[in-house]
């Protein structure tokens, strides 16, 4: 069974715990010093905080799948939907170890498609470098539906 997954950029980690802790009725599941995530089961949600990235609000909305038949089902379905399918492959990001894929929806949101292989240590060496192709591709997505461009026009 997939996991819906919210990823929020936030200025006072330490105050966000707080509140989502008492949101959620939970401590958080992993925290970092730039991190935090709550793996709920009631809703079925990946939530994830971070003081990483410019701007404060949603990053990205997505899908955490279990295994990679639920993963190739997402993309066939994100191809499917006429956009285009940025692929990430393997990558280390959000301290965990992945295979994922990208695409924006008309409005130019992020969703992200992928699948947890294990914890990692650092947030992810590839994530400055990784957040510039996501963004290349996002504005040039954003350009082909008529959005005005920014530097955060859909992640």
């Amino acid at each position: 069974m997939k996991r819906f997954h919210v990823h929020l950029h936030v200025d006072d980690l330490a105050k966000s715990i707080a509140f989502y802790s008492k949101l959620f009725a939970s401590a958080p599941s992993r925290v970092e010093v730039d991190y935090a995530k709550w793996m709920l089961d009631d809703p079925r949600v990946n939530f994830a905080i971070s003081t990483v990235g410019e701007a404060k609000g949603i990053d990205h909305l997505g899908f955490q799948a279990e295994n990679s038949d639920e993963l190739i089902e997402l993309k066939r379905r994100a191809s499917a939907a006429d956009r285009t399918v940025f692929d990430e492959g393997a990558t280390t990001c959000c301290y965990a170890k992945s295979e994922k894929h990208w695409v924006t929806d008309p409005q130019g949101i992020a969703w992200e498609h992928y699948q947890t292989f294990e914890d990692n240590q650092s947030f992810g060496q590839r994530r400055d470098l990784v957040s510039q192709q996501v963004q290349g591709w996002c504005e040039k997505a954003a350009d082909r539906v008529g959005l005005t461009k920014s530097k955060n026009a859909c992640c």
